[in-house]
C-alpha cells in the first residue's frame, strides 16, 4: 500500500491535533490471501481525507487505508490501496490538491473523506458543500469511470442541534445528487469511546482503527466486487 501526502498551508496545519503529514510506503499482509483470479485487472484505490485516513498517531500499517488493503488481499480482490490522507487539511485544501492528486494517482474508485476540519472550526455548511461536490466534479471529470465513495462525517456536538443536522444532512443529500456511494459515519461505535482513541481524544487508536477499518469495508467491498466485473 502506498502512502502520499501533499503540500498543505499555514492554515490547515493550525490544529494542534491535525498539524502533520503521513508520507510512508506500508506492507499488506495479514495471514494468507486467497489467490486473485487469473489476470484480474488490479484496481487502484485512492483515499483522500484528513488526519482520520493519514492515520495520524499510528504506524502506516494500522491506518484503515491499510486494512482495507488486507481485507481486499483476503477476499481474493486485485487492489492497489494509495493513502492520500493529509492532516489538518479542509475540504477547500482537498479541492486545492485532487487535480495533482489524481493526475500522479489515477484511479479506479476514490473514497473521499473530508469536511472533518471544517466542522471542527464551525465552517459554513454551505462552503464545505460546495467544496465537496467540486471535488466530486473534479473527480469524474479526471477519471470519468472511476466509483466514488463519500464517507459521512459528523460535527462536533457542542455546535449546536442546528449545525450538527445541517452538516451531517449534507453527506447523504450530496451522495443522492452525485450518484455517489455513502459509507457510513467513519467514526460509528469509536467516537467518544476512550479505550478506542489516543489520548486526544479525537484520532482512533489501534483497536479503534479496526472498527473503523470495518465501517469503511461495509460500503467499499461491493463497489470493488461491482469495479472488479466491470
Amino acid at each position: 500500500m502506498l502512502a502520499i501526502g501533499g503540500a498543505c498551508s499555514g492554515t490547515e496545519r493550525a490544529g494542534a491535533a491535525d498539524t502533520s503529514v503521513v508520507a510512508a510506503v506500508g506492507a499488506p499482509g495479514e495471514g494468507t490471501a486467497p489467490t486473485p483470479e487469473p489476470h484480474a485487472p488490479t484496481l487502484r484505490v485512492v483515499f483522500i481525507g484528513t488526519s482520520l485516513t493519514a492515520g495520524l498517531g499510528l504506524d502506516p500499517d494500522s491506518a484503515y487505508p491499510a486494512r482495507i488493503q488486507r481485507k481486499a488481499d483476503s477476499a481474493g480482490l486485485a487492489v492497489a490501496v494509495v493513502n492520500a490522507g493529509l492532516s489538518g487539511e479542509t475540504s477547500a485544501g482537498a479541492l486545492r490538491r485532487v487535480d495533482w492528486l489524481l493526475q500522479r494517482e489515477p484511479a479506479d474508485v476514490v473514497v473521499l473523506e473530508t469536511g472533518a476540519n471544517d466542522g471542527l472550526r464551525a465552517l459554513p455548511v454551505e462552503a464545505t458543500r460546495a467544496n465537496i461536490q467540486a471535488i466530486v466534479r473534479r473527480i469524474k471529470a479526471a477519471a470519468p469511470r472511476a466509483r466514488v465513495v463519500l464517507v459521512q462525517m459528523q460535527a462536533p456536538p457542542n455546535l449546536g442541534a442546528r449545525y450538527t443536522s445541517a452538516f451531517s444532512g449534507m453527506f447523504p443529500s450530496i451522495a443522492r445528487e452525485e450518484g455517489l456511494t455513502l459509507a457510513p459515519f467513519l467514526l460509528d461505535g469509536v467516537a467518544g469511546v476512550a479505550r478506542l482513541n489516543q489520548a486526544d481524544g479525537v484520532h482512533p487508536n489501534d483497536a479503534g482503527e479496526r472498527r473503523v477499518a470495518d465501517n469503511v469495508w461495509r460500503a467499499i467491498e461491493p463497489v470493488l466486487r461491482a469495479a472488479s466485473t466491470a
